[in-house]
């Protein structure tokens, strides 16, 4: 079993999340107002600037959120003591051992967050969102565990794209070039949805959801950026859930589910066939089975739920799950078990 953080540093960890998100409440301008859209309910942070109205995206109606915006008063009030008490517990997690992210990785972050990345549902994908979970289950990665190339892949619904009516903060093209990332074009003419590094081969990437048979590139309004479709990854970032990368003082990003990452795993590592994708492949089984092991153990329930899920959504689906556990009895016997 992955070894356990102490009740103290998972305590602090879901503290400064907790702050994070109080944090988003604490900087609205003006008043948060609901909209219906295509039968969801969405907030926004509604303020005037001389005689024109505007509207910021705060997130999805939610308990959660209802109860923050409550608060906002009070949130507003005690911004500077949130932010002394973000900077101890985040020396508190350091001392602890927990993981914090490099200065590249969080440089981006921190970059994307202000931009609005996040808030408008950007969500991490990849390994950089599987070293989140160290926090989110309070389980110790080592280093293999968190081996990892440079590429930083964000994943949003183009629907959501569309019906946000919002959209980051400035070019997102302007801000990665300020960190040294150059476009890399594309054969869809201007349609950029990759950014590398100048002086490495560190790579920014957009996906999105694909619904169609084929694979190609697709808009995301909100972000001002294309992306590269994938089949699989709706069910990917489906309810994606916030976390607190370890950088400065907190940068509060989105990433999946860690259920729904660990079975979505269990799906690409299949798909990923010959060459450099069979290494790919090699950690892809190795992520799920670290992540599989710990969920069995805290939340079957919701690894249940979500294993059922994707293999509901028919033989295909099936079939990539089940030549995935073919390679891995220990975590084939965990999923039979719950």
């Amino acid at each position: 079993m992955p070894t356990p953080h102490s009740p103290v540093a998972h305590a602090a960890y879901h503290d400064l999340l907790r702050i994070l998100k109080d944090d988003v409440i604490g900087d609205l301008i003006g008043t948060p107002v609901r909209f219906i859209r295509n039968g969801r309910t969405y907030w926004y942070d509604n303020y005037r600037i001389g005689n024109t109205l505007h509207k910021r995206y705060i997130g999805e109606d939610s308990a959660e959120l209802a109860a923050r915006l409550a608060q906002q008063a009070t949130l507003m009030a005690a911004a500077k003591d949130r932010a002394d008490r973000r900077t101890r517990l985040v020396r508190i997690l350091r001392a602890e051992g927990y993981s914090p992210v490099d200065q590249l990785s969080g440089s981006i972050y921190f970059a994307m967050a202000r931009a609005g990345v996040f808030r408008l549902g950007g969500t991490l994908v990849g390994t950089h969102a599987f070293r989140h979970y160290e926090g989110e289950l309070g389980i110790r990665m080592e280093f293999q565990d968190l081996a990892q190339t440079g590429d930083i892949d964000i994943a949003q619904f183009e629907r959501l794209s569309l019906a946000l009516d919002d959209r980051v903060e400035g070019s997102l093209n302007e801000t990665f070039k300020t960190l040294q990332f150059d476009p890399v074009p594309s054969l869809q003419g201007q349609a950029v949805w990759r950014w590398r590094q100048t002086k490495s081969e560190n790579l920014i990437e957009f996906l999105t959801p694909s619904f169609r048979p084929e694979e190609d590139i697709r808009g995301l309004p909100a972000l001002g950026v294309s992306a590269q479709s994938l089949h699989f990854l709706n069910y990917l970032i489906a309810d994606p859930i916030k976390a607190a990368a370890l950088y400065r003082s907190g940068v509060l990003v989105q990433i999946p589910r860690p259920e729904r990452y660990a079975v979505h795993k269990l799906i690409v590592a299949d798909r990923r066939q010959g060459g450099t994708d069979a290494l790919k492949s090699v950690k892809d089984r190795a992520q799920a089975a670290f992540l599989i092991r710990a969920l069995a153990e805290d939340r079957p329930d919701e690894l249940a739920e979500a294993y059922a899920d994707a293999l509901s959504r028919g033989p295909h689906w099936q079939g990539h799950i089940a030549r995935s556990l073919k390679r891995m009895p220990d975590t084939a016997a965990l999923l039979a078990a719950l």
